[in-house]
């Protein structure tokens, strides 16, 4: 009788929460008892959960300053991640958006990368520059740094045996930058949200970080012109500038509770996406509550958002597409059960048995995941598995 693989999890660090991190507690809620590597852990700022976990940290856990201010460190990760000892382990699954997946697995090991983009501020400098206001200077020092972790990555990604996307946008990257596929998984989404009942009320809403990139300014531009109640929840570096351009009609909520966000996609006519993300677990969420959605017609939105189903989409990123689109959500009527039922297809349960259903087919193809022996050929032969 053959034994269960042994398997390990890598993350890239655990430092704040967000999409990746519901990503990860997924994975350690298939396989609990795997060990989780990640180059820092801050547990004060973590859910306390994950302090049952199985966390182990890199020698960069002890560095001055690191869990406050860890951006600093960037040459210091790739080091991080190559010394990591993965001896033992059978299957490997890393979730990265930028270091993790560049583990060097143990001879005969089969490692899964989900991949929930591939590093923005290196395949992506320039939009990462002006996303994050980095000035000429910080660029040109930057500019060798960012070369060399490109020549990285490339040659790390080169050692996965499997990418999984979380969107199709996200596949193409891939594929664009590694020359590799990727099959699709979209990240999974809480949908156990209340129903929404009866008429919404008067206001429109946006829930998102407030950062440039997510291009508040042309939602409040439009709703000042409408004169129509629109509620912003979220907090970030740009709100002051935000507030400064929002008329009367405008109201800033700041950092909200889930409970409340739940009220909030209950009661609104619908919420707003006027930003391109890679997957947008947001919009998901708004459609479990059987609101429609306003979105920019771009990235994950494309795969979330049904065009007069479960939403409308606008096409330009202007005030004048955002009042087209308020416009036609008013004359559209959208059935709540529907939509709830659309967005119960990206549940987290959804996407554990997606993921399960993805081993299974690596554990045919390997003798290493279906019995922890180790393959013929090692790693030298990396290939992806397509998840129709």
């Amino acid at each position: 009788m053959q034994s269960a693989p042994r398997v390990a999890i890598v993350h890239d660090y655990l430092n704040q929460w967000g999409g990746a991190e519901r990503v990860l507690e997924e994975l350690h809620a298939i396989w609990p008892a795997a060990p989780i590597f990640a180059s820092i852990y801050d547990r004060e700022r973590m859910p306390a959960a994950y302090r049952a976990w199985p966390i182990r940290t890199t020698f960069m856990q002890r560095l001055p300053g690191i869990l406050r201010n860890h951006q600093p460190y960037l040459p210091v990760y790739p080091i991080a991640f190559s010394r990591l000892d993965l001896r033992g382990y059978d299957l490997i699954v890393s979730s990265s958006s930028a270091f993790a997946k560049n583990i060097y697995p143990p001879p005969g090991a089969t490692h899964i990368c989900y991949c929930h983009s591939p590093m923005r501020f290196a395949w992506n400098a320039a939009d990462y520059a002006r996303r994050e206001r980095l000035g000429g200077p910080t660029r040109r020092i930057l500019a060798p740094v960012l070369g060399a972790l490109r020549r990285w990555d490339a040659r790390g990604t080169a050692r996965v045996d499997h990418l999984i996307a979380n969107s199709a946008v996200v596949a193409g990257r891939i594929k664009r930058f590694y020359g590799r596929e990727a099959a699709v998984i979209h990240p999974p989404v809480r949908t156990d949200i209340p129903a929404a009942s009866g008429e919404p009320d008067d206001f429109y809403l946006i829930v998102t970080r407030l950062v440039p990139y997510k291009r508040l300014d042309i939602v409040i531009e439009a709703f000042n012109r409408l004169g129509r109640p629109l509620r912003i929840a979220g907090t970030g570096r740009d709100r002051a500038a935000l507030e400064a351009l929002a008329g009367p009609t405008v109201t800033f909520l700041g950092g909200i509770s889930d409970a409340e966000k739940d009220r909030l996609y209950g009661a609104c006519r619908a919420t707003i996406f006027p930003a391109e993300d890679d997957f947008g677990i947001a919009q998901v969420e708004a459609q479990a509550a059987g609101r429609p959605v306003i979105a920019f017609r771009a990235g994950g939105a494309t795969e979330t958002v049904v065009d007069g189903v479960t939403g409308v989409f606008f096409d330009a990123q202007t005030p004048e597409a955002i009042i087209a689109a308020v416009a036609r959500r008013e004359a559209t009527t959208f059935d709540p059960a529907t939509i709830r039922a659309h967005a119960r297809t990206f549940d987290a349960a959804v996407f554990r048995g997606r993921i399960a259903d993805f081993v299974a087919v690596v554990s045919r193809q390997s003798s290493v995941v279906s019995g922890g022996a180790a393959a013929a050929g090692g790693n030298a032969s990396r290939r992806t598995v397509t998840d129709d």
